[in-house]
């Protein structure tokens, strides 16, 4: 389960605390019988490494992105301090905030927007959210000229991105994301008609 959500990355960058063991490495996922069925359920959640049900014991936590980036930071856990009706009450701020570095990090080495474009859409979505309160029918048909001209700029950058002979792993790093996440999106842009 992913805890922290970057809305500029999406899933392409979600984090969680790790569960780590006495020898650094990560538990593979626990599962659990849930009643009838075939099916059983799978977790990874920090707080299932407790040592019972013959899940492994977590000694350590750490931050997770599914980007794969692991923090390198281990942060000790206190089991006598993890309420077990609670386990998302216990202080896991070491590892997000961790991962709130990878993300500035990840932010950092993307491509810049220009200025005065990033202050234009700063201004357009306050803007916006005004109008949707004070005249939600205006908002929405200024919505759906955004859509048609995103939909257009999105196609068109798009394939020139594909026309250009730069590396995948050049385009995934300026968006930001993993060279999965880049191909995906530069194909489902380039495939809009």
């Amino acid at each position: 389960m992913m805890e922290w959500q970057s809305e500029q990355f999406g899933a392409a960058h979600e984090g969680r605390a790790a569960a780590v063991l006495a020898d650094g490495s990560e538990p593979e996922p626990v599962y659990f019988d849930i009643g009838s069925g075939g099916s059983m359920h799978r977790t990874s959640d920090w707080w299932v490494y407790d040592g019972t049900l013959r899940a492994p014991l977590a000694t350590g936590l750490r931050a997770a992105c599914s980007c794969s980036w692991r923090g390198t930071t281990r942060y000790p856990v206190d089991w006598d301090d993890v309420d077990p009706h609670g386990p998302h009450l216990y202080d896991t701020s070491g590892p997000k905030s961790d991962w709130a570095q990878h993300i500035a990090e990840t932010e950092a080495r993307s491509v810049p927007l220009p200025e005065t474009l990033a202050e234009l859409l700063r201004r357009l979505d306050e803007q916006l959210v005004d109008l949707a309160e004070e005249a939600p029918l205006a908002a929405l048909r200024a919505v759906a000229a955004l859509e048609r001209t995103t939909h257009e700029v999105a196609r068109q950058a798009a394939l020139n991105v594909e026309a250009d002979t730069t590396s995948w792993t050049a385009v995934a790093t300026a968006l930001g994301l993993t060279e999965r996440d880049a191909r995906s999106r530069v194909g489902r842009y380039a495939l809009r008609h």
